[in-house]
């Protein structure tokens, strides 16, 4: 049995996203759905996406309405954080966790991190745009290779 026993969600999107008022209604209807009918109380949240933003911000205001729903951050660095730190992730989460597995992980951690919220979830909220091309990094493998 893991630490939350309740219903959870999770979300996995693309780092960079269009935001436009559809997509928030939609994501707003979803998730309120997940709170009202499927009985969540837990959401996961990772980082560096700015769908995972759009997906805070909008649990957050449906935090007003629904208090006993519960931000859960899933750390893919610093397996050890000071209590400054603690104390200012907690502003924005209820808890925050470093899953032990990625100890090892290295490069792969965000990864990793996506899989252990997806292995904790009841739900998994995904955005996906099929045309979607990541920014090349200037020192990537495969701009060496041109």
């Amino acid at each position: 049995m893991n630490r939350y026993g309740k219903k959870k969600c999770c979300f996995v999107g693309h780092r960079k996203i269009v935001i436009s008022d559809k997509l928030y209604i939609r994501v707003r209807a979803i998730i309120e759905d997940l709170i009202i009918n499927k009985k969540v109380e837990i959401f996961f949240f990772g980082s560096r996406s700015e769908f995972n933003d759009l997906c805070h911000q909008t649990v957050s205001i449906l935090k007003e309405k629904y208090p006993h729903i519960k931000r859960i951050y899933v750390r893919a660095e610093f397996a050890v954080i000071d209590d400054d730190y603690a104390d200012y992730l907690l502003r924005y989460f209820e808890d925050t966790y470093y899953p032990q597995k990625l100890l090892r992980a290295c490069k792969a951690a965000y990864v990793e991190r996506n899989f252990e919220m997806i292995d904790m979830s009841d739900f998994c909220v995904i955005c996906l745009d099929e045309s979607y091309q990541p920014e090349r990094r200037k020192n990537s493998r495969s701009s060496l290779n041109e």
